[in-house]
């Protein structure tokens, strides 16, 4: 993968369902537009076509192989980036995006080669930071049972211990990580997150 040549910055939030990422990228926009920074929140898998397929398959409506899904990952990861990640890193933006790549690796890796899947994502930029949350999986399937219906595909406990061993193995992999205690109160995650993001952001 390569370093991100555009003038913008990519901060991307990461971690298992449940670890609280969507709060902390909302408050941290907050934090960063009351500064006068030009900041877009984006997500994966997006809301276009490819990513309508993937939610499909997550919740069940349809079924493929694992390397279908994972392909459909892929490319839907290289639309998100021409579409709306790129042209705004080029006009000096900074780019929040709940999940990217290492999301990819860490969830497929369940069925997958992660080694295969780092090789499809392989062309696109890295990210500038990386915000890894930490949050034990216990604890993560008493907040995805408290605030939702139905779980995902991949949201069973006895896979989220071996989804975090793969985060942890891509965070000694690549540099830019910064692995966060996502079990203390919001605010004082949000305040550490945004003081990290500051050197990244400047």
């Amino acid at each position: 993968m390569k370093k991100n040549p555009y003038p913008g910055k990519f901060i991307v939030f990461e971690g298992l369902d449940g670890a609280g990422s969507s709060t902390q990228i909302e408050l941290l926009s907050q934090a960063l537009k009351k500064k006068g920074r030009n900041v877009i929140i984006t997500k994966e898998p997006t809301n276009n076509i490819i990513g309508g397929l993937i939610r499909g398959q997550l919740t069940k409506d349809w079924n493929s192989s694992m390397e279908c899904l994972q392909l459909l990952f892929a490319a839907d990861r290289a639309h998100h980036l021409d579409r709306l990640i790129i042209p705004a890193l080029k006009d000096k933006k900074i780019v929040l995006c709940d999940r990217y790549f290492f999301s990819t690796v860490a969830y497929g890796s369940l069925d997958l080669d992660r080694n295969w899947l780092l090789e499809i994502n392989d062309q696109f930029i890295l990210p500038d930071l990386i915000i890894l949350l930490q949050v034990s999986p216990r604890e993560c399937l008493k907040r995805m049972h408290e605030n939702r219906f139905q779980l995902e595909l991949f949201e069973e406990g006895k896979k989220l211990k071996k989804v975090w061993t793969t985060y942890a193995w891509l965070a000694r992999k690549f540099s830019g990580v910064k692995i966060m205690d996502g079990q203390r109160e919001v605010d004082v995650i949000a305040s550490e997150i945004l003081n990290i993001t500051r050197k990244y952001t400047s």
